[in-house]
């Protein structure tokens, strides 16, 4: 039934042999700003490809700060603590999303209120928001509380699920209505567009991911971005150890995280950051040949919602239910084509049964239908 799809798959990426779901490309400068490091023997912590990576990243995101953090996981839990959210409180986000979501939430001592999400986007639902906050939302002076459980609401963290934007205008309005905090979990979605603007540049804070699936990678990493520079310097301060700058004693001001970058994956992540719009522009090649081939299929390839541009990180088909998906999963991994399915929703792993969900018709409806295919650049 799958032969087709299958024989399409190793035409595209002309090979018999094993096809990845989303292999690293390193095609730039990678091994010369790798030796630079190693030549100049600035490897750890500091050093100049970290402030460049920065650079690079301000730029891309178009915002006024950015900081290098050793994985996005990290730097989402550092966004969370820098927007107020302390133990005990409680933080909306979606179940349709990566695990360090919200696991990064619960790092902060904070409970994840699981919300549906939109079907067209994949990302949190402002409707959904809308529902929750006007049956549970008490306004304060502040913020606003969960007149259920008591508990401040001190963010909420839409993810933009496999790099396709959310609703952001909706979503943000939806927040200052409500005097709730955004920070975006961008992490697969850098180069992606909301009405021409970058995701991560919407929220407070946007945090990337740099690893080894990502559309650019390091290995590993991660960056905050921020409109606030005040808040970008305390970021900075946070992953850096909280150390006071000092000609030689060891000063800490505060609780602070080892959560740096060191400068050998920065080398790597700007020569990836240098050849960015190069991927978008093949992964958008390759979307563009998936749309003509699954066109009039009953298997339905998911394009970008309207007002946005996705980068296409994973690309993703629709089948018609549980049963299909299944066997398009097993035909196609037995025949070396690496697919995976859509994560299983938080509110099924054991340590967040007990987290709060509404009814999560489209969340339920997407985990039973959405694969991954492979989305490789080829260059």
């Amino acid at each position: 039934m799958y032969n087709q799809i299958i024989s399409f798959f190793k035409d595209r990426f002309a090979t018999n042999e094993f096809i990845p779901l989303h292999a690293p490309v390193f095609k730039g400068n990678e091994k010369k700003y790798l030796l630079d490091t190693i030549d100049t023997t600035f490897v750890s912590s500091v050093g100049a490809y970290v402030d460049m990576s920065e650079k690079l990243m301000v730029e891309i995101s178009k915002t006024k700060k950015a900081v290098a953090v050793v994985n996005g996981t990290a730097g989402l839990q550092i966004a969370l603590q820098l927007v107020g959210v302390k133990t005990g409180d409680e933080v909306i986000t979606q179940a349709l999303t990566f695990i360090a979501t919200a696991n990064a939430i619960h790092y902060s001592g904070a409970e994840p209120i699981f919300l549906d999400v939109d079907y067209k986007t994949m990302g949190l639902s402002e409707m959904a928001l809308i529902e929750f906050l006007e049956e549970y939302g008490d306004k304060r002076e502040d913020g606003t509380y969960n007149r259920k459980t008591g508990k401040k609401i001190a963010a909420c963290v839409p993810m933009h699920t496999f790099g396709f934007p959310a609703n952001m205008d909706e979503l943000m309005k939806v927040c200052a209505e409500w005097n709730i905090p955004v920070v975006e979990d961008a992490a697969e979605s850098l180069g992606s567009t909301y009405k021409g603007k970058p995701t991560g540049s919407f929220g407070k804070l946007g945090v990337f991911s740099f690893n080894g699936n990502k559309i650019v990678t390091c290995g590993g990493g991660g960056m905050m971005v921020t409109h606030d520079e005040e808040l970008g310097k305390m970021g900075k301060h946070l992953t850096t150890t909280a150390k006071v700058p000092h000609p030689y004693e060891y000063v800490h001001d505060q609780l602070g995280y080892n959560y740096r970058m060191p400068n050998l994956n920065a080398s790597l992540i700007c020569a990836q950051l240098e050849q960015l719009d190069v991927f978008l522009a093949n992964k958008r090649e390759l979307a563009n040949d998936y749309v003509a081939f699954f066109s009039g299929k009953s298997i339905k390839f998911r394009k970008e919602p309207e007002n946005t541009s996705a980068n296409y990180w994973l690309m993703c088909v629709e089948l018609d239910n549980l049963e299909e998906r299944n066997a398009f999963l097993e035909e196609t991994n037995r025949s070396n084509v690496m697919t995976r399915p859509i994560w299983q929703l938080m509110y099924r792993l054991p340590m967040y049964m007990h987290c709060f969900r509404d009814a999560q018709k489209n969340a339920e409806y997407l985990e039973e239908r959405i694969v991954n295919i492979p989305s490789s650049v080829r260059l």
